[in-house]
């Protein structure tokens, strides 16, 4: 079916979740205004008729939202899900547990799709396996369309055309640092870690996809990157600088992008994200801290899956992370991306929601693909005129 035909233009998937709460919360609000001011036809989707029933009362969404029934242990329910919208948008994860079923139905209806996966070990392994199915279908399969990587993705990719208009050319070495950041995680993310944990305990040849920055990018294998998980000082920010928990996914999803769209900034591009401390011994002390903290980053017991942040802390969240481009002769190019909700859930639920918006709007070539190489400026766009996101050169 062509997909101006479709009934829907995005279908959440996993509205009785945490995460897919704030979803179609979201999407519920923008639509307030009627079709004349947000145009776009979505729907809600779960496994029980009577939650999605509750959850649509709950967040005030007008009783005429359509509800479609949806089981990933029910191929046949989500190939029918798949074929009446133009975009999936699943928060059902851990995905290695659960995706892969719906991302066949999409590749197989020429669906386009979007989730919150951080799981790289799973993505490598659809990336082999349905890449190329997904571009002869025309399917946009896009991982990553929250705080991981978004922000990341879409930071070095405006850092780089920043530097290009700036030099002349982009930056052989990008700098990601979070500056400042208040937020938690929910149990969602927790139990995506301890899986890829359990995966990789069973299937260490799998160990690679995990531990390479160029994990997603089969058959392109880049320079030596800096790791980023040793504490350091950065004399030009006046900062110590501590390892970030989120590196590890990001770092991958930026060298995709870059990948996909044929290495624009350079094939020699070196990555690594990192947390800015302070000065002095204390940011030192703070440094080393964080570096053994990320070691077990939700302790023995962490968060439950449908856990999270209450309203309050998600409304008194935000991020500001700064990218720096570096040139062998010194120059430097400097550009930030901030958020206004906290990262993990707040700001998330506004990203992928737009993502998937995006994805509606805008054709595009079929893959296993990122925000950054599908949609791109196009995505910043929306990003900053709806979900709370600023984009800023600084210098």
């Amino acid at each position: 079916m062509p997909k101006e035909a479709c009934e829907f233009d995005v279908i959440v998937y996993g509205a009785t979740g945490y995460t897919g709460r704030l979803v179609a919360e979201y999407l519920a609000k923008q639509a307030e205004g009627g079709v004349d001011v947000w145009p776009w036809r979505w729907a809600m989707a779960g496994r029980s008729l009577t939650k999605l029933e509750e959850v649509r009362d709950l967040l005030g969404a007008p009783k005429d939202t359509p509800l479609v029934v949806a089981d990933a242990d029910d191929p046949a329910s989500l190939a029918a899900m798949a074929k009446r919208t133009k975009v999936v948008l699943t928060t059902v994860g851990p995905y290695q547990l659960y995706g892969e079923p719906l991302v066949k139905a999409c590749v197989d209806a020429g669906t386009d799709y979007t989730d919150l996966c951080g799981e790289p070990v799973w993505m490598r392994q659809m990336i082999d396996k349905y890449h190329d199915a997904a571009k002869a279908s025309g399917a946009r399969i896009t991982f990553s369309s929250g705080f991981d990587s978004i922000p990341f993705d879409l930071g070095v990719l405006m850092l780089q055309k920043h530097a290009t208009e700036k030099f002349g050319a982009p930056a052989p070495r990008v700098k990601g640092r979070v500056r400042a950041m208040q937020g938690g995680f929910s149990g969602g993310t927790a139990a995506s870690l301890k899986e890829t944990l359990k995966t990789l305990a069973k299937h260490p040849t799998l160990t690679p996809y995990m531990l390479s920055p160029f994990g997603l990018t089969p058959g392109f294998d880049g320079p030596n990157q800096p790791t980023g998980m040793i504490p350091e000082y950065d004399d030009h920010l006046g900062s110590w600088a501590a390892p970030f928990i989120m590196a590890a996914i990001n770092t991958k999803n930026v060298h995709r992008t870059n990948f996909l769209l044929g290495h624009p900034w350079g094939a020699d591009l070196r990555y690594d994200e990192m947390v800015l401390t302070s000065p002095g011994e204390m940011g030192k002390q703070a440094a080393e801290g964080l570096a053994k903290a990320i070691k077990a980053p939700f302790g023995e017991g962490g968060p439950k899956p449908g856990e999270g942040p209450t309203k309050e802390e998600r409304e008194n969240g935000f991020y500001d992370v700064l990218f720096v481009g570096e040139y062998p002769d010194g120059k430097r190019a400097l550009y930030s991306v901030k958020g206004d909700k906290d990262p993990g859930y707040g700001s998330t639920s506004k990203m992928i929601a737009e993502t998937a918006l995006g994805l509606a709007e805008n054709d595009g070539e079929g893959g296993v693909t990122t925000p950054g190489a599908a949609l791109g400026a196009k995505l910043v766009a929306r990003l900053q005129a709806h979900a709370g996101l600023t984009f800023t050169a600084e210098n």
